[in-house]
């Protein structure tokens, strides 16, 4: 499977054990499977004065399901969902209990509604039913760092905007 991991920089070797916790999908390496999620991540506002990279693999999905690696997928924005994001936002490590996440990004849209139900603001089922008309974008959390070694292969990385 092809899959991209937009920054501003190159990144040939993965580390999953670094960033933050509190992401939706907790500590790992983030990738997506959609090419464009991929370059708008890298196109954030934030990079506007720096290189800009879509970073370029193949994983082996495939042989992450014949092996016994704890692989949690998320098909929609479910209860399950939203109660995974909202406690690894909350700091509760509920990512720590997998090798591999997969599922919906909270994206701008689906993001205000998580910051309004996690606020109090919203009803758990008010921010459900604006979640079901949400179409899903994909990420994948590698959390386990043999799962980088083996079953990703970095293909190229591709400049996009160069920062001046």
């Amino acid at each position: 499977m092809e899959v991209f991991h937009g920054t501003t920089l190159i990144v040939e070797t993965p580390l999953a054990g670094v960033g933050r916790k509190n992401l939706d999908f907790g500590e790992g390496f983030y990738l997506a499977s959609i090419r464009q999620q991929a370059i708008d991540w890298a196109q954030r506002p934030i990079n506007k004065d720096k290189p800009q990279y879509l970073n370029c693999y193949e994983l082996d999905l495939d042989e992450i399901s014949k092996n016994d690696y704890r692989y949690l997928k998320f098909e929609a924005y479910n209860d399950e969902w939203l109660d995974f994001v909202i406690g690894n936002r909350r700091g509760e490590m509920l990512w720590n209990c997998y090798d591999i996440v997969e599922g919906g990004i909270a994206n701008d849209r689906v993001f205000n509604t998580i910051e309004l139900y996690d606020a109090g603001l919203i009803t758990r089922e008010e921010a459900l039913a604006r979640l079901q008309y949400e179409k899903p974008n994909n990420q994948i959390c590698l959390i386990r760092q043999e799962l980088v070694d083996k079953y990703l292969v970095f293909k190229e990385a591709i400049l996009l905007n160069d920062g001046k």
